[in-house]
């Protein structure tokens, strides 16, 4: 693997979360930011490739272009596939698996396509395909132009490694990053979510305050890479972007069990000493000592959890709590229906893009500081 060689990158946002990606990406310096449908491209070497596995928070993957080609039928495709470069990129020894799909092209079969593919890796390379392999290829055709790439992630980003108990419905991690950070957080102020689940908000917040990288804890599928350099990873790994914090992140949930849960996630996460989580009806919510910050929380909408009706209730007693007792707080509310939302009362701004959460359409609406 070279080390300077200038790759395109593409990182896959979740729809709707394009433009907070883009403004993480841009933080973290990587070159030529840009925000298009789906996620955020970019360039670099292949240790920046690593670094935007281990340092963004709201990438699902990370993808990295090989190359691309013209064909117009299978045979052409045979031949390219044949030529092309696969040592510099795969190991002989380690499975792969490959994924093609084709759109408005004259090779319309993704699957002949995809075979094409993996006959020219396991001929020409010796590496095992496997549909059960960590490695994934992906062929892309489009208007005859075959683009072929590699996840270099493996599972999905928002598996930090750290979570293994989950509460009904979880907001992933990549999400509640990009909501926090579309609320302004900057790991500055206290974060307060009073419908913790999980403890997801809560945890992200505080390992953004505490300077913790997200993918500190697990592995990545570009380990399997040829060329991949361990020493160097592992020294990129180690360097240290802690930070000071006098903060505490606090959660609270009706829901014993979910406080459970959370308590124990942010043990393993290695932030219990900066989260506090108890429970908590939505009514009984009190600011915590200190400053002022963000009440940020994802409570259940009608499609998920019982009726819009009976919800209207508990998104009127969360409004009156926090106009009651959290002057000076920011608040961002997440859920999937305006009507819901504004049965709040609290004062809020234009809500934020539609984003997709596993299928259903949500929103974030939020606050300026409550008077």
């Amino acid at each position: 693997m070279e080390k300077n060689t200038d790759l395109d990158i593409f990182l896959i946002a979740t729809p709707g979360l394009e433009a907070p990606l883009c403004a993480e990406v841009q933080a973290h310096g990587f070159a030529g930011a840009k925000a298009v449908r789906g996620g955020v491209t970019c360039r670099g070497s292949w240790s920046e490739v690593w670094r935007a596995n281990l340092t963004l928070r709201g990438a699902n993957k990370v993808l990295v272009r090989l190359g691309s080609f013209p064909a117009v039928h299978l045979a052409q495709l045979d031949k390219r596939a044949r030529k092309f470069p696969w040592g510099a990129f795969l190991r002989s020894d380690i499975p792969v698996k490959v994924e093609a799909t084709s759109r408005k092209s004259r090779i319309y079969h993704a699957g002949a396509a995809r075979q094409r593919i993996e006959r020219a890796i396991s001929e020409t390379l010796g590496a095992p395909i496997s549909s059960e392999a960590g490695l994934r290829v992906l062929l892309r055709i489009e208007k005859d132009i075959c683009t072929l790439s590699v996840d270099s992630s493996g599972e999905l980003l928002h598996k930090r490694g750290h979570k293994e108990a989950i509460a009904k419905a979880p907001m992933r991690e990549t999400m509640a990053a990009m909501f926090l950070r579309e609320c302004g957080f900057t790991g500055e102020e206290p974060v307060l979510d009073p419908m913790c689940g999980s403890g997801t908000f809560v945890i992200e917040a505080a390992e953004i305050a505490l300077g913790l990288q997200p993918g500190r804890s697990r592995s990545f599928a570009f380990e399997d890479l040829a060329g991949f350099d361990r020493d160097q990873w592992q020294s990129m790994r180690e360097s240290d972007t802690k930070k000071e914090n006098v903060l505490t992140f606090c959660g609270s949930d009706r829901n014993a069990g979910a406080v459970e849960a959370a308590i124990a996630n942010a043990d393993r996460a290695q932030v219990s000493h900066v989260t506090c989580f108890q429970p908590r009806s939505v009514s009984d919510i009190k600011p915590p000592e200190g400053p002022e910050g963000l009440v940020i929380v994802n409570p259940p909408y009608g499609a998920r959890i019982g009726d819009e009706k009976r919800l209207r209730s508990v998104y009127g007693a969360l409004g009156k709590a926090l106009m009651s007792r959290f002057q000076g707080w920011r608040v961002g509310i997440v859920t999937s229906s305006a009507s819901l939302a504004r049965s709040t009362r609290l004062p809020l701004l234009a809500p934020g893009p539609v984003v997709d959460h596993g299928g259903t359409k949500i929103r974030l609406y939020k606050t300026d500081p409550l008077g």
